[in-house]
């Protein structure tokens, strides 16, 4: 049986003409940020050895900051490397799905011991539906537990894209709706694997936490990201 409509689902269909116009709008006079420079892989600390992947879209890649540096695989492998000896590789692109991370991450080799993703975004904007979201985020953790032989996962959130400040209203609302309906199939999801933490980010009302193009993370809120994702890896 198909899974019932949802109120916002049925709401928008009259919006439709006026959020094609918002999303051309949005799309037109967005700050094109670049990904930031910097190394994408490297070694760091003392202590116990850890493999550490990052994955994922645009903020996994870093985008709103300057240099990989203060970006989330810069704060996180830092806060990490006072315990161990981070052997870090950073696989993200701009512009990626769940389905892209997947072909992109079955090209690696590696095995990693520890793994923070960082999707959705692209996956509400691209229309995928809950099921398809549900299922590429199993097979994606399927192979990261799998093949990959990662023993702890942090799943970043969705963002509550109701929230960017890039987007108008009712577009905001409406990708934000659909957010939040991939989160509550993502949760589900992370709940049937053992080495895996669901991590909502616990981020204050603070202006300066969004990039100049009010689309993707600043330096500061990845400073946080990085700290509560140290935080559930250590635990």
């Amino acid at each position: 049986m198909p899974a019932p409509i949802a109120a916002d689902q049925v709401i928008r269909i009259p919006l439709l003409p006026i959020l094609a116009v918002q999303g051309l709008s949005v799309r037109r006079n967005a700050l094109s940020l670049p990904e930031p420079t910097g190394p994408r892989e490297g070694r760091a600390g003392r202590g116990p050895r850890l493999r550490l992947l990052i994955t994922g879209d645009s903020s996994a890649a870093g985008v709103g900051a300057g240099t990989q540096a203060q970006a989330l695989s810069g704060h996180l492998v830092a806060k990490l490397a006072k315990h161990n000896t981070v052997e870090w590789r950073l696989e993200a692109t701009t512009g990626h799905t769940t389905q892209d991370t997947i072909q992109r991450l079955a090209r690696l080799d590696d095995k990693f011991d520890a793994v923070v993703t960082a999707l959705g975004v692209n996956d509400v904007t691209r229309g995928v539906t809950l099921k398809q979201f549900s299922d590429r985020q199993t097979r994606l953790l399927s192979y990261l537990t799998g093949p990959l032989s990662a023993r702890r996962v942090v799943v970043t959130a969705v963002p509550q894209m109701n929230l960017f400040p890039a987007l108008p209203q009712p577009l905001a609302w409406v990708l934000g709706r659909q957010a939040q309906r991939l989160n509550h199939g993502l949760q589900q999801v992370v709940g049937a694997f053992p080495q895996a933490k669901y991590l909502t980010l616990d981020l204050p009302d603070d202006p300066a936490l969004a990039a100049p193009d009010g689309y993707h993370p600043s330096p500061k809120a990845y400073a946080l990201w990085a700290q509560q994702a140290a935080h559930l890896l250590q635990a």
